[in-house]
Formats: structure tokens, C-alpha cells, sequence
């Protein structure tokens, strides 16, 4: 299902292990942007009733990621930092075009794509971590984010032609691997 055109280096894996504590510092920031990314797409666009539903249940899905990331947090004896820039989900932003329906569908596919690729360093950190119950922690959260990338592309289906969905999925999810190949690698899911 995840149409990703490139696969994240086993490589980065070591970087995440060199700091793992900042690892999931980072990955608990992103699980509570994502819930307000959620909520974000749902006060910009109350007129598009169908993604409202799903979208409101996605960002407290993703709330509730977040809360399990802080207890993780709190256990390991480590400080929950403020938001930090992320290069890559900016990076795809930046892509978007502006106004109208063509950002409406970016909005949708764009965090699609970043679920996408959420998903699969997730399922990496799950095959790797030592600790049993991090490792279960890691899966469970792999398989929402790999559940997430299908609710955005089929909002943006509901709204929009497939041929169209999947032509712009294409041009963005080409971009992403450029993205992804020039970043440095760091302790974050993105």
C-alpha cells in the first residue's frame, strides 16, 4: 500500500540508535503536529463535509499517540522539548501549490505521503529496538500511520478524479524521495 519511491537506508537506523532518547523526544512532537495538522485541515475546510468526520477522529488518534509517546517520555526520565522546524515535512510543503481545489488535494496527499514514509521508519525502529514492549509500542503506531496514508488518499479520492489523485500523488511522491536522498539523517521519524 505504501507507494513510497524510495526506501529509507538501513544507515539511519544508526543515527536513531545514537540518540535514541531524541528519537522519541522527536517522534512524540510529531504525533501531536500531526493531530494538529488534522485539526488544522478541519478549520480550513468546513465546507468539505466528508473529510471533517474522519479528519476530527484522525487528530484524536493522533493525540492519543502523542500521550503515549509522553509516557514513554516520562518513564525514560526524559523532557518533552518544543516544536522544532521539520526540514522534510516543510520541504514537502513547499511544494503545494496555492488556492483553490489544486491546495486542497496538496493538503490531502501531502501528509498522506508523510504517513507513508512515517510508516515504514516506524516498522524499521519496531524490527530493531531490543525492548519488547517498545518494539509493540512501535509496530501498533506503524500500522495507524500506514492506516493514516489510506484516510488521506481516500479523502482526496472523494473529492477529486482518481486519474488526478494519483497524477499529483506521483509528481509529490517523486519529489519526496529527492527530498528524503538529499536530507542528512538525523534522530527524527522524518
Amino acid at each position: 500500500m505504501l507507494d513510497l519511491r524510495s526506501s529509507t537506508p538501513s544507515a539511519w537506523l544508526d543515527v536513531v540508535f545514537a540518540d535514541f532518547d531524541a528519537f522519541i523526544v522527536d517522534h512524540a512532537l510529531c504525533e501531536r503536529k500531526a493531530s494538529a495538522m488534522g485539526l488544522s485541515l478541519v478549520a480550513k475546510y468546513p465546507d468539505r463535509t466528508a473529510i471533517l468526520d474522519p479528519l476530527i477522529a484522525f487528530a484524536r488518534e493522533e493525540l492519543e499517540h502523542f500521550h503515549v509517546m509522553y509516557r514513554i517520555i516520562e518513564k525514560r526520565g526524559l523532557v518533552l522539548m518544543g516544536d522544532e522546524k521539520d526540514n522534510y515535512v516543510n520541504a514537502l510543503r513547499r511544494l503545494s501549490r496555492s488556492g483553490g481545489d489544486e491546495l486542497f488535494l496538496d493538503r490531502l496527499i501531502v501528509p498522506g505521503i508523510v504517513e507513508a514514509r512515517g510508516c515504514e521508519r516506524l516498522q524499521m525502529v519496531a524490527g530493531a529496538v531490543t525492548d519488547p514492549g517498545l518494539a509493540g509500542t512501535y509496530l501498533d503506531l506503524a500500522r495507524a500511520e500506514s492506516r493514516h496514508h489510506g484516510l488521506f488518499f481516500r479523502l482526496a479520492r472523494q473529492y477529486f478524479p482518481e486519474s488526478v489523485v494519483q497524477g499529483r500523488a506521483d509528481e509529490l511522491l517523486e519529489a519526496e524521495a529527492r527530498i528524503v536522498e538529499k536530507l542528512p539523517f538525523r534522530a527524527a521519524v522524518h
